[in-house]
């Protein structure tokens, strides 16, 4: 079977490109050539019956990633669950299940039955996992048995599949070489650099990249190619490191697209304000225009409790200058595991950077919504405000806190009788012929 990107360049717009790019609103025909140039990719595992196939990339909306997943401290299936729909209801594109405690491989069965929407994965979380219960450490895991992690991701139908196929020997050297304050703060990158020093070898997933690639061509799933040396604290950001890793995954993706599998990018991480719109430009000239994923990025590391914010302005930012597609932070980021509250507070702050980047980036349709909701203000017409509102029910609750104070007079309370709507719509009439 060809997969999405083959058919692509046959000039075959088949019945996934028309079914996400009708969810996008963009022309299949578009989106086909995005996907035969690798701008874009259709983000769906053959195996996922359950699930639509989600458009991500050039000229689509910036998309949204919500993580959810458990720990050895927290197990439960029910909490995952319901974090899972908590994230759907919110209005995020694709979860990602990084579970880690308990009976992972129910917890994934389980999310993936219990929504449509994209799923994505570590696999070397699983391979981890499954060594320890084998009574191993982490570093004892065989070459064999982290390809089986990726064979069981990929079987239960996850659509698409986090890799670290750019933490080599030379890069981990590089970066012992120049120095870091938090060296490597991704988990599946850490294993990673522990599995290459406790071996003396190189990571797998680079030595047998081509051994990956025949994996996952059959499921058509999607590579997404890890950003293991992603800084962890402004002090880290576009270090040496990094921008090698970077080099690297260029590299890896043009051997991607050579077999047709479709790929995205990983980014950052923590980068100061000033450094963000680099970092994308650096990716999409060194990655060939990949779709960019990035998490946050984050702009300062002073916010515990308040990361999602630090998050979205960071997303802002990179989603404006080109980033595709937006993994959330939550309130918990750096603290716990994130409760159900959390999980929304994450979607909605990073849909929000993502919607305003989308007006940026002239999506079409995207200030629409904008416009439609100022109208509804300035005619004081609450109910088409809390229809449009990003987050309707947050808006009619806030509201209805004072209603005993609005419904006298139809405005807010911040200005009530004297609310300037009220004054300028009254000139209006008072002027009117």
């Amino acid at each position: 079977m060809k997969t999405q990107m083959e058919y692509a360049r046959e000039g075959i717009v088949t019945e996934k490109m028309i079914l996400a790019a009708r969810e996008a609103g963009v022309a299949p025909e578009t989106l086909r050539d995005n996907i035969a140039r690798g701008l874009a990719i259709v983000c769906h595992n053959n195996l996922h019956k359950n699930g639509r196939p989600l458009a991500v990339g050039k000229g689509i909306r910036t998309r949204v990633n919500a993580n959810i997943g458990t720990s050895k401290d927290d197990t439960s299936i029910d909490n995952e669950l319901e974090k899972a729909r908590v994230a759907v209801r919110a209005g995020a594109d694709a979860l990602m299940d990084l579970s880690t405690g308990g009976p992972i491989d129910e917890i994934r069965a389980a999310i993936i039955a219990e929504t449509d929407i994209c799923i994505g994965s570590v696999p070397l979380y699983q391979a981890a996992c499954d060594t320890v219960r084998k009574g191993r450490a982490i570093v004892d895991m065989t070459v064999d048995e982290i390809f089986a992690g990726i064979k069981k991701h990929l079987d239960d139908g996850v659509d698409f599949i986090t890799v670290h196929c750019g933490v080599t020997r030379r890069t981990l050297e590089i970066m012992d070489r120049e120095g870091r304050i938090m060296e490597v703060v991704s988990r599946g990158g850490s294993f990673t650099c522990a599995w290459m020093a406790h071996n003396q070898a190189e990571n797998p997933l680079y030595q047998y990249f081509d051994r990956l690639l025949d994996l996952v061509k059959p499921y058509d799933a999607t590579l997404s190619l890890g950003d293991g040396f992603r800084p962890g604290c402004l002090a880290d950001a576009t270090d040496r490191a990094q921008i090698h890793e970077l080099l690297l995954l260029g590299e890896l993706t043009q051997r991607a697209w050579d077999r047709g599998i479709q790929v995205m990018i990983e980014g950052p991480g923590h980068v100061p304000l000033n450094q963000v719109e680099a970092n994308i430009q650096l990716q999409k000239r060194l990655c060939h225009g990949a779709p960019f994923y990035v998490l946050g990025p984050l702009v300062t590391d002073i916010a515990p409790g308040y990361d999602h914010i630090t998050s979205a302005i960071g997303g802002a930012i990179a989603a404006s200058a080109g980033a595709d597609f937006l993994c959330y932070v939550t309130p918990s980021e750096h603290l716990c595991l994130p409760t159900p509250e959390d999980v929304h507070a994450g979607v909605m702050a990073t849909r929000l950077a993502g919607h305003a980047a989308d007006i940026v980036k002239g999506i079409p349709g995207a200030i629409d919504r904008d416009i439609a909701i100022s109208k509804a203000r300035k005619a004081l017409d609450w109910e088409k405000q809390y229809e449009l509102a990003l987050d309707p029910p947050l808006a009619r609750k806030r509201r209805a806190e004072k209603a005993e104070i609005t419904d006298e007079h139809g405005a807010c309370t911040m200005c009530g009788e004297f609310c300037a709507y009220k004054v300028m719509n009254g000139r209006q009439r008072t002027c009117a012929p």
